[in-house]
Formats: structure tokens, sequence, C-alpha cells
């Protein structure tokens, strides 16, 4: 957690917030740095005086998190972090336009999200033997799933042309044809370079293709070739979830999130941005996109 990145004005309340957890509260290190944790993100993702939130900005933010897949639990961790917050500015004073009774508290989902921890995402990657081309192919695309969150429609069809091996970029295209760009962990993209020199080519045989991921005869994975290579593995590897494409995607995204990375960062890598925030994301650098991704991918 940075703080510098917050304004000066937010910093300020922030560092007052601090003050008032480990001497008027008495809390322990710890507990501080968990409320800080919950509070950061969320002051960054609205990026405006904490007295000038609304209940509106504050729902739009514990929504982006679900779309995410972040669990009800951690969403209610936050939202009591944040509750606490407003009542250090109420007992201090300091006039705040929110009406915390606005925002409703968060329902509790039965169905666990298909998110495997980190050890369990390492334990099925690396439990891929490299020895044969279909090896090295399943390789080098389960790492790039896990890499970028890529969807099942956007490994399949992506083309050895969307990949910038030099940037260490791929550039992917999403639903409704929105394109964007996703920086890969050097150890994927090395995966994927011997699959390219070695693997494909062993797969493409005669054929001409530019799709990057080829099925043993040489022409594009389907969507149910994918599904069955991710269950197989998992079923090798003794893992007692349902894992499927989508949970190297919800996987990709709470990992992240846990490691403490921008919320619009992960937003804008999954392409998943909201009406809300789309205006946000052009002025997001790619290179701090890049930086963020190093820093908390658990591949970086």
């Amino acid at each position: 957690m940075e703080l510098a990145k917050l304004s000066t004005h937010n910093k300020a309340t922030v560092n007052g917030y601090l003050y008032y957890l480990k001497v008027e509260k008495g809390l322990s290190k710890n507990s501080i740095q968990a409320y800080l944790n919950d509070i950061f993100d969320c002051l960054l993702f609205i990026d405006k005086p904490v007295e000038n939130i609304n209940a509106k900005e504050i729902i739009n933010y514990f929504v982006s998190l679900q779309e995410l897949g972040v669990t009800s639990s951690s969403i209610a961790r936050k939202r009591s972090a944040l509750r606490s917050l407003y009542q250090f500015l109420e007992e201090e004073e300091i006039a705040f336009s929110l009406n915390f009774d606005r925002i409703p508290p968060v329902k509790f989902r039965q169905k666990i999200p298909d998110v495997l921890s980190v050890r369990e995402m390492l334990k099925l990657l690396d439990h891929i033997e490299i020895i044969s081309p279909i090896a090295e192919r399943n390789k080098a695309m389960l790492e790039l799933m896990y890499a970028c969150g890529l969807r099942i429609s956007e490994v399949i069809n992506l083309s050895i042309h969307d990949i910038s091996w030099e940037e260490r970029m791929v550039r992917v295209m999403g639903k409704g044809s929105k394109q964007r760009v996703v920086p890969v962990a050097q150890q994927s993209l090395d995966f994927m370079k011997s699959y390219k020199s070695n693997g494909r080519k062993a797969l493409l045989k005669t054929q001409e293709t530019d799709v990057f991921f080829l099925n043993k005869f040489g022409r594009k994975l389907s969507r149910m070739g994918v599904w069955k290579i991710i269950d197989k593995l998992a079923t090798e590897c003794g893992l007692q979830k349902h894992v499927s494409p989508h949970t190297f995607r919800h996987s990709f995204a709470t990992h992240l999130l846990e490691a403490g990375a921008n919320l619009r960062v992960v937003q804008l890598l999954l392409g998943h941005a909201s009406i809300n925030t789309t205006q946000i994301y052009t002025n997001i650098d790619r290179s701090f996109i890049a930086k963020e991704h190093k820093l908390y991918h658990p591949r970086g």
C-alpha cells in the first residue's frame, strides 16, 4: 500500500484515521494495516475527497469487486472498514455528505466462487510435463490464461500476430470487438516462445494458419477441447474444486487484488470496464499497467 498514490487531502485524512485507530482505539499493528488496506483501494477507485463520496459510488465499487469474483466476506469486511472511517470523521466533527445507511449490507452467496489459491494454481501449472507438442501447447496456453486472465474465446482466437514478444504484451479482441493490450509475465512468455519454436511447428505440419494455439490436426482449438484439457489436468492434480477456463480468469483477478493491485487496472486487464468507469481507463498509462501486473502477479 502506497499512501503517496492518494490525493494530498485524502492522505491527510487517512493519516488522521491511522492515529485514531492506534491511539484512540488501541488496535494492533496487524488490525490497523487490515483496515487501511481495505479503505485504500476504495479511495483510489473513487478518487475524490473522502467527505464528498456518496453511497452510489461506494456501491459501484462493491459491485465492481463482485464482478471480478471477490468473495462476499471480503466485501463485507471492506464495508466495515469504510464505516469505521466515517465514524472517525463524525467523531472529529468533519462534515461529510455520505449516508452510510444507504449502503446495503453485503449478501453472502451460497455458491463458492470458482477461484483457486495461488498454491493450487501453481500446482496445476507445474504439473504439466513438457514431453510432447501437445503438452508444450497446454503448458503455454494455461500459463497465458493465468498470466493475462483471458476468456476462453480470446485464447482460442489468439493470432500469432497478436503477440508482441519484445514488449511482452498480447493484443486481445474481447467482447463487443473491444481491443485491449495485456502484459505477459516473463516466465509465461518463455513457455509461449518455446511452444512457438517447437510444439506449434510440430502441430502445424503442412497447414497454414495464424492461429497460435493448435489442435492435433493443426487447426484452431475448440472451446470444448480447452475445457477437457483443464478438467483432465485438475483431476490428475487431485484438486477438489470445479476447475473451468473461467477459473483461470477469476483466479487471475483475485490474486492480483489480494496482493494489492489497483482495482481499475485489474478491470482494464480483464476488459471488464463498466459504463461508470470506461472514461477513467483512457487516462491509465500502459507502462503503469505493466508495472502493476509485474509487481502483483504471482508469475510476475
